[in-house]
């Protein structure tokens, strides 16, 4: 399709955000971003900001948040993708959870609704190390997490986009669904380590009970609506049934998933785990 205008939900998210990016580095497409923040706003509770987004747009990545496993969600990705595809959307692709079974739903109403869609499932994402939730323990130099010794083959971030940004642009992708991996397993305690060896920083690691980790976002007064969304995640999905890899990603790019180790060397060299600066009294 040329001169396609594609609209980017969640642009300025870990995926959202390169996709952008890669979408105005190859090709013709005009690119919107869907978020708060944008000109004019987007809110995935508040409908009446949608149509406004989504006029004149031709195909749309949704990244869905929190999570497509909320008990809202199914509602709310059925009404915003009838509302797209009855205004002129030809095309949705989806960011999708890797195993969860509750994200599946909303995948099936993409597929009876959507005139053509793309679905790509994701297992947990690199970058939760380098722009979100392990971040803070990591400079803290101790990370305590549930399911610490299950494998999981994380996922690049930028692998993901590059798959996105293929299934936005091209029709052969119209009616798949990928699940992306990295190319190895390895669980959390050995995901930390490593992070630890290449950095050359002291990072203590504790593996603990769901309950227990649990009890310790509360502690830090985490809301109880995330907590929630924490403990489905540790019970449901991170309990092995992951444990596995594909090659979807090399189907789709013709190259291999990024390896772990590779991702902690390039993030590495950003500085974004040097320890904290500590500052002299006056």
């Amino acid at each position: 399709m040329e001169n396609q205008k594609i609209l980017v939900l969640g642009g300025n998210g870990k995926t959202g955000r390169r996709v952008t990016k890669l979408l105005k580095e190859i090709s013709n497409a005009e690119v919107y971003i869907g978020s708060r923040s944008g000109i004019p706003p987007f809110h995935w509770e508040n409908p009446e900001t949608w149509s406004e987004v989504i006029e004149g747009i031709d195909t749309v990545y949704i990244t869905f948040q929190p999570d497509l496993a909320i008990p809202s969600a199914p509602e709310t990705i059925q009404k915003f993708t009838t509302l797209a595809t009855q205004n002129g959307v030809q095309k949705i692709v989806l960011l999708s959870g890797r195993g969860e079974k509750e994200a599946q739903v909303c995948e099936e109403i993409v597929k009876s609704t959507a005139k053509n869609w793309t679905i790509v499932r994701a297992s947990w994402f690199s970058q939760n190390f380098s722009e979100s939730i392990f971040l803070e323990p990591i400079l803290a130099g101790y990370v305590a997490i549930a399911r610490a010794e299950t494998p999981e083959p994380f996922t690049d971030a930028d692998d993901i986009a590059a798959v996105v940004t293929e299934a936005l642009l091209n029709e052969k992708h119209n009616g798949k669904t990928y699940e992306l991996t990295g190319p190895r397993l390895l669980n959390f305690k050995q995901a930390i380590a490593e992070i630890a060896r290449i950095t050359g920083r002291q990072i203590q690691f504790q593996s603990l009970s769901v309950d227990e980790y649990i009890g310790m976002l509360r502690e830090y007064q985490v809301p109880e609506e995330e907590l929630w969304l924490v403990n489905y995640l540790f019970t449901e999905v991170l309990d092995g049934r992951n444990s596995s890899i594909t090659n979807d990603i090399e189907k789709v790019l013709g190259r291999k998933a990024k390896d772990f180790t590779d991702y902690v060397k390039e993030t590495a060299q950003t500085g974004i785990w040097d320890a904290p600066k500590l500052v002299e009294a006056p």
